[in-house]
């Protein structure tokens, strides 16, 4: 890896190089992590840190009520740890049956959120500092108020009028009546006595306490199912990765019930083909990527679920080189093809990426699914909630079938690259089901093409969507965007002020002459912040 390398895309920034790094998409969170270190905490202490503050100054992509997962190097291992929770144990297979779908907004949409949980998890097995400084900066910025940042503005401005009507929504995130804006200041003193119980009990007065039983109550009143058993019974789970080698390096990623394994596959279908022959943004390169990523969705739209249900397809065989092999050979190297994938949905979520000078580094993830997740705010508490439900299918039979006591379809997903045995990188990109089309592209443009992690980050994206249809960025180069066409896919561009939609990517990469280098998205307000 070169520094800087080349610069063949319109740059903001240059990658950030340090011993103690924090990546994140809103400067106050980043900083907020980066203190941590500072202070004498690890990664691990950071990325709770940056997370735990992002729930209040990223409110548009994460909050109180979210799930979160991570994959932690701690010096000699990976650990992955999934943090979601479970639908209502009270939930049938029958409870979308009158409507034939999954509302996207409202009570009916959440499950027990695990953030929380996972907070309280990772400290447990890996955190150095007290469990309760690490909410200091939230506190502060719940207390005393932030200013919104730009995007984070725009995004809270785009929600209003699907929102608004949504239980606590309005008194909460509309306190003048309107959208707070880019450069107005924001105070939840709700959420700070909030955050201030969940620190003090270490969880459990979200799960078991005072804060679930108004959650519940307010529940009830909606006529959501959500018990307190529901909420007691959460658990975070340590999981591991499943992962895909590609020549020297693998990605790892969380196992379902999340989408990582659809990168996974992806990957492992590139490494039969010829991609290896042409450069990052040659259209032959870019084919056989949305080739392959199409054959992997449809796939993982398929059989991806929580894993106890199933019960046919496993990680392992949609892992299988011979598999893979097989999927690969059904790509034309000069025609786009319809494999009939899904259409990818919407996206809210904030990642982040930590990484000490002793070794340890983290890539964490959480979301409320669509912006601002259900919508709903429980009263007095500043708790808003994910609409993870809407990750589930009312199509019977299928694995990810709606049902009580299960975790749903996820989205997000942390990301980690190995080498033979040293780490390489700790990264995420956030943003639906652009995500596991990102890990590919971050992956591939670092280790493949030799990019830096800024460089990578600044490059033009693509995300397929259903069909043939493939969304790139204006900055592609129309000669690139022609040739696809003239393959068969569909090419359309998205407007530059509607970048948000190609995620934001957050990277950490180790250097061989040790310490780390930090690339944080344009497309987002934060950054990369060490020492």
């Amino acid at each position: 890896m070169k520094f800087p390398s080349p610069q063949p895309y319109a740059s903001q920034r240059s990658a950030a190089m340090a011993d103690n790094l924090v990546v994140a998409s809103q400067p106050l969170a980043g900083q907020a992590g980066l203190s941590m270190l500072a202070a004498g905490g690890n990664a691990v202490d950071a990325a709770i840190a940056t997370a735990i503050t992002l729930t209040q100054v990223e409110p548009t992509g994460n909050g109180l009520g979210s799930d979160a997962f991570a994959i932690v190097w701690d010096g000699k291992q990976l650990h992955g740890l999934n943090a979601s929770g479970c639908s209502p144990s009270a939930w049938d297979e029958n409870r979308f049956a009158d409507t034939g779908t999954v509302p996207e907004r409202g009570w009916e949409t959440v499950t027990v959120p695990g953030a929380v949980n996972g907070w309280v998890e990772l400290h447990k097995k890996f955190g150095k500092l007290p469990f309760e400084k690490l909410f200091e900066p939230a506190i502060k910025y719940a207390e005393t108020g932030y200013i919104v940042s730009p995007i984070i503005g725009k995004l809270w401005g785009l929600s209003i009028d699907e929102l608004q009507h949504q239980p606590g929504f309005a008194d909460h995130f509309m306190p003048n009546g309107r959208a707070v804006i880019a450069g107005e200041r924001f105070t939840s003193l709700d959420a700070a006595r909030t955050l201030q119980s969940i620190a003090e009990t270490r969880g459990e007065s979200f799960y078991k306490g005072h804060l679930a039983e108004q959650m519940v109550a307010d529940a009830a009143k909606h006529g959501s199912a959500l018990a307190m058993d529901d909420m007691a019974n959460n658990r975070p789970d340590w999981c591991g990765t499943v992962s895909q080698s590609f020549d020297h390096f693998s990605l790892h990623e969380i196992p379902p019930n999340g989408q990582g394994i659809a990168a996974c596959m992806a990957l492992g279908i590139l490494a039969h083909t010829p991609v290896r022959d042409f450069g990052p943004d040659d259209p032959r390169a870019l084919h056989l990527m949305f080739e392959a990523m199409k054959l992997a969705f449809r796939d993982s739209a398929a059989y991806v679920a929580d894993p106890s249900f199933m019960t046919d397809v496993q990680s392992e065989h949609l892992l299988a080189p011979e598999y893979l092999e097989e999927r690969a050979a059904l790509i034309d190297m000069k025609q786009a093809q319809d494999f009939k994938n899904g259409s990818p949905g919407g996206n809210g979520t904030v990642c982040l990426s930590a990484a000490d000078q002793n070794g340890m580094m983290v890539s964490f993830i959480q979301s409320n699914y669509a912006g601002f997740g259900s919508g709903v705010v429980v009263p007095g508490t500043g708790i808003h909630l994910q609409n993870r439900a809407c990750g589930f299918t009312v199509e019977k039979g299928h694995p990810n079938h709606v049902g009580g006591n299960k975790r749903p379809f996820h989205t997000i997903i942390p990301g980690f690259l190995m080498g033979e045995q040293d780490p390489l990188m700790a990264f995420g990109v956030m943003g639906g089901m652009m995500q596991a089309q990102g890990h590919v592209q971050m992956a591939l443009r670092t280790q493949l093409w030799g990019q830096d992690v800024q460089t990578a980050v600044d490059a033009p994206r693509w995300r397929i969507m259903d069909g043939m249809n493939v969304i790139c960025e204006a900055a592609m180069d129309a000669g690139t965007i022609q040739a696809l066409s003239d393959m068969g896919h569909k090419m359309s561009v998205e407007a530059p002020d509607l970048s948000f939609g190609f995620g934001g990517a957050q990277l950490i990469h180790k250097l061989d002459s040790g310490g780390y280098a930090g690339g944080s998205d344009p497309r987002k307000d934060g950054g990369a912040y060490g020492f």
